[in-house]
């Protein structure tokens, strides 16, 4: 079996595990008050407040967005109570379950639209979607299959069409290192070869690079303009503070105000990364 397929198997399983049954009661509740739960989140969590920035929340309504990865449905669910025409992928089935039972109860502009399977199979028309996004979704594919996926992104976007995509930033082999060897909910520290060789063989992410030069030298294959806008370079110092109140005002101080750190600082040292790509080559260039 050639590696797109053991890691797509691999991914497969362990996301239909872990969104059986999967309960939609958060959901409803975010989508039922939204603009707090979005206010929230884009200010204190580093994923919405990255995919969020730069007024998405409102580029997206009434907009077509194609979601790579939608995984347990939250952020499908949201774009689409925001008035979003929105079609969510996943290669877990389970997934398409979510999807059914959140539109079952929730009366949304335009149903989710669930693309079961192999993004690379899907079968929508080409020129189609004003976003394509990913959150937290890149990473989890190697970088064979990640240039597919991104040349299927610019098939798949309008001439005016942006993808965005969050995504883990590792521009620092010594704070990579450092991270490896500190322990953190169900990853043990390398410290402990054993267990963490074990936790290593259950991980559906490849080895590969999360470097933000990669994601640049990627982009511009299929993308005349690319931009990577680091997220968190002081936002991971809030995990000195435990759970509260304490702890969000500290989040939302650093989310505001690490963008006046030197890019050369920001860049090196961030946790994470909205990546944007917009403009892509003709179809006679890229296809």
């Amino acid at each position: 079996m050639e590696e797109k397929d053991l890691n797509q198997e691999k991914n497969k399983a362990h996301y239909e595990t872990l969104y059986a049954n999967y309960p939609i009661s958060n959901i409803l509740h975010w989508i039922n008050n939204l603009d707090k739960f979005l206010d929230a989140a884009t200010t204190t969590e580093t994923s919405w407040f990255g995919l969020y920035q730069n007024n998405f929340r409102e580029k997206i309504k009434g907009k077509k967005v194609l979601e790579m990865g939608c995984g347990d449905c939250t952020n499908a669910a949201v774009m689409a109570a925001l008035g979003a025409e929105v079609y969510a992928n996943d290669i877990a089935s389970a997934s398409g379950e979510i999807i059914k039972q959140v539109n079952d109860n929730f009366t949304f502009k335009f149903p989710i639209q669930f693309v079961d399977g192999d993004f690379l199979e899907n079968k929508l028309s080409s020129h189609s979607f004003d976003f394509v996004i990913g959150k937290a979704f890149l990473h989890h594919l190697t970088i064979p299959v990640e240039k597919l996926f991104l040349k299927e992104t610019a098939r798949l976007l309008k001439p005016e069409g942006e993808a965005r995509f969050f995504e883990p930033a590792v521009n620092s082999k010594i704070l990579d290192e450092i991270r490896w060897h500190v322990p953190i909910g169900g990853r043990p520290s390398k410290f402990n070869k054993t267990a963490f060789a074990r936790w290593k063989e259950e991980d559906p992410h490849p080895d590969r690079s999360f470097n933000s030069k990669h994601w640049e030298k990627a982009g511009e294959e299929f993308f005349k303009e690319v931009e990577i806008i680091p997220v968190g370079t002081l936002e991971r110092f809030s995990r000195l503070f435990g759970w509260g109140e304490r702890k969000n005002k500290f989040k939302r101080w650093a989310l505001k105000n690490e963008r006046l750190l030197p890019d050369s600082i920001n860049k090196k040292f961030t946790r994470s990364q909205l990546i944007i790509y917009k403009n892509h080559c003709t179809t006679k260039q890229v296809f």
